[in-house]
């Protein structure tokens, strides 16, 4: 309902009062004024200085996991809502546990977080939610509606708030046993918690002087350079490096379209091998022929050993697409020079082509530590010196 259509009929009404010397219609014509212009002002002023804020305990969780969401609703003013409305697009895999409170949407995986309450001057609401974390991904929410109005309903005024965010599922872990290594010695080196040898052939970098140092490890050229004392940083002798090598295509014409269940158990293998590596105090890098969202070209995560840097892991392969922009065996060509020398390569791959094999066979002369994880249909083909791990 427009007010302002209703002008003039009430200024007609109030002249034909005067002139027929009509007191109710004066009166008649001077309230409803008064009503609409006190509607048009509460409609005007009804959003002004109301916040809308979420408080997620958790933002990020496996399938399965729960966490908690609190929405605020204030109204920072000293004008009342009669009444105030808000719509919060939600992504169905980070539901609520509560299905019904999530009306119907018009886009295909999301549902609408509908509160509807009266607030008073300087009030403030919350209510309380439980999410249920489903599929692997990375959903967004918002950005949040706000509709409100006068208190005689007679209009009303909406407003949307940049107030997007991010809810990510990791992928799965598979269980240990799957991936076929020993609990022990998982990835077939000796583990311990500090290098033992370093070659003093292989200087790759400088740190700052340490009581502890030798004379022959000071970089006399940095200590020059800095005019502080500066140390060489060697390479250790067997380097305990790990990188996953993912390999998305899950047929050998990878523009006709891709098995989703292959995808997800690749991505969990993944997900699992980063995880356990980290764990067992290992350096992990990530490296995969597939696109994260909103990009168009392949990633590569170079190794880290901290927990925040498995976090990282695991958020890249939970926002990992289907979209493969060049065939894996180029991917790792590619790739191989940004792999530090003596790391154990993790292969995972649904398809063994001819190519692929005799591309590893090749590659085994310069990487001795190399393991092969095919996914799905068991493997036709051996592979000489290359140990090979069937996930079904």
């Amino acid at each position: 309902m427009n007010p302002a259509a209703w002008i003039p009929l009430l200024a007609l009404l109030f002249f034909m009062g005067i002139a027929l010397q009509a007191q109710w219609l004066i009166y008649f014509s001077t309230t409803v004024l008064l009503v609409f212009g006190a509607a048009h002002f509460w409609t005007i002023h009804a959003l002004d200085r109301v916040s809308y804020r979420r408080r997620f305990r958790y933002r990020r969780g496996f399938p399965g996991e729960e966490s908690h969401v609190s929405i605020e609703i204030s109204n920072q003013k000293i004008l009342p809502l009669s009444w105030i409305k808000t719509e919060d697009p939600w992504a169905l895999q980070v539901s609520p546990t509560d299905e019904a409170l999530l009306a119907p949407s018009p886009i295909e995986g999301e549902g609408w977080l509908v509160n509807v309450a009266n607030l008073r001057w300087f009030g403030k609401i919350n209510r309380h939610f439980t999410l249920r974390f489903g599929k692997r991904g990375i959903y967004s929410i918002g950005d949040t509606r706000l509709y409100s109005g006068d208190l005689f309903g007679v209009s009303q005024r909406e407003s949307v708030l940049s107030n997007r965010e991010f809810l990510t599922v990791f992928p799965a872990l598979l269980p240990f046993e799957m991936l076929g290594l020993q609990t022990e010695d998982p990835f077939g080196e000796t583990q311990a918690k500090n290098t033992l040898f370093e070659d003093p052939t292989r200087f790759i970098g400088i740190r700052p002087y340490h009581p502890e140092d030798g004379f022959r490890r000071i970089h006399w050229a940095a200590t020059a350079r800095s005019g502080q004392l500066q140390s060489k940083i060697l390479q250790p002798v067997s380097a305990r490096t790990l990188a996953v090598c993912l390999n998305l295509s899950t047929s050998e014409q990878f523009w006709l379209g891709y098995s989703s269940p292959l995808l997800e158990k690749m991505i969990s293998a993944a997900a699992t091998l980063c995880y356990y590596g980290i764990q067992h105090r290992y350096s992990v890098g990530l490296y995969a022929n597939g696109c994260l969202a909103n990009a168009d070209q392949p990633f590569r995560i170079q190794p880290g050993e901290t927990q925040q840097h498995l976090v990282h892991l695991l958020e890249a392969l939970a926002g990992i697409t289907p979209y493969i922009p060049q065939p894996f065996e180029a991917f790792l060509t590619e790739s191989l020079p940004h792999i530090p020398f003596g790391t154990t390569l993790l292969i995972i791959t649904a398809i063994l082509s001819d190519p692929l094999a005799e591309m590893l066979i090749r590659l085994r002369i310069i990487r001795r530590q190399m393991v092969l994880y095919k996914v799905g249909e068991a493997p036709h083909l051996t592979l000489p010196g290359i140990r090979t791990i069937h996930i079904p």
